[in-house]
């Protein structure tokens, strides 16, 4: 069995434990990335697992230590994050071994390109413990798209209702640039362009983390959003406004 690791993404900024910002590469060693991706891999293997997937670990900043929380068994919302940094398809490759066919590359054809992040752009009000909210998109205007270098990912158009019976995301924003800083500015630089009237979305408090100076110095971990939240939300306000 062919088994192939397309490295790590870092998902720890999430509240209510649900992932807002992921990122990759994230800020490890070559050595502990080959470690995990090897146990991915050993996973996978171990219950003859056929086609994509997603293993999860839980990392121990103070131990580094990592350990397994689940696999699974699809392309994750995040995945976006992996393509812009391998530069693959991971879709294409789904539907490639769906059919058949060998994996295009081997292992250590696989690359690191750069750095990529993506935020999950949701209707819902960062002041009342993110809870979702629904209405009518009044306005709307998205940022503009740059291949390779800005892409959005969206179901929803001006006029649209954002409803009781979905999930509240209103899109998926992704950025790349040649290293850390430079995705997370050309991410800034998305939000301030993308417009949403109608109804409360957390636009706002995802500048505030990317503004944040912790968050930006890699110094973050699950319960960042829980500890800062009162600054956060403080810095919000000045976006807000």
């Amino acid at each position: 069995m062919c088994i192939r690791d397309r490295f790590e993404r870092d998902c720890s900024i999430q509240r209510r434990h649900q992932k807002v910002i992921e990122e990759a590469p994230s800020n490890i060693s070559p050595e502990l990335r080959q470690k995990i991706g090897q146990s991915a891999i050993d996973a996978a293997r171990a219950v003859n697992y056929y086609n994509a997937g997603t293993v999860e670990f839980i990392f121990d900043t103070e131990t580094n230590e990592y350990y397994f929380m689940e696999m699974n068994t699809r392309l994750q919302v995040e995945h976006p994050v992996t393509e812009m940094i391998t530069k693959q398809d991971l879709v294409e490759w789904q539907l490639l071994v769906a059919s058949g066919y060998k994996l295009p590359l081997r292992q250590e054809d696989l690359k690191i390109y750069g750095h990529a992040v993506e935020a999950r752009v949701y209707s819902e009000n960062p002041y009342n413990n993110f809870l979702p909210c629904t209405g009518p998109i009044s306005f709307l205007r998205d940022p503009q798209q740059q291949e390779g270098y800005v892409r959005l990912e969206t179901g929803v158009r001006e006029k649209d209702q954002i409803s009781i019976y979905y999930d509240p995301m209103i899109s998926k924003l992704i950025t790349w640039g040649e290293d850390r800083s430079e995705a997370m500015l050309r991410m800034q630089n998305a939000l301030e362009q993308y417009k949403v009237i109608g109804l409360p979305t957390n636009i706002s408090f995802l500048k505030s983390v990317l503004a944040n100076e912790e968050f930006q110095s890699g110094n973050y971990d699950t319960n960042f959003i829980q500890t800062h939240e009162q600054e956060l939300l403080k810095t919000c306000l000045l976006y807000t406004s």
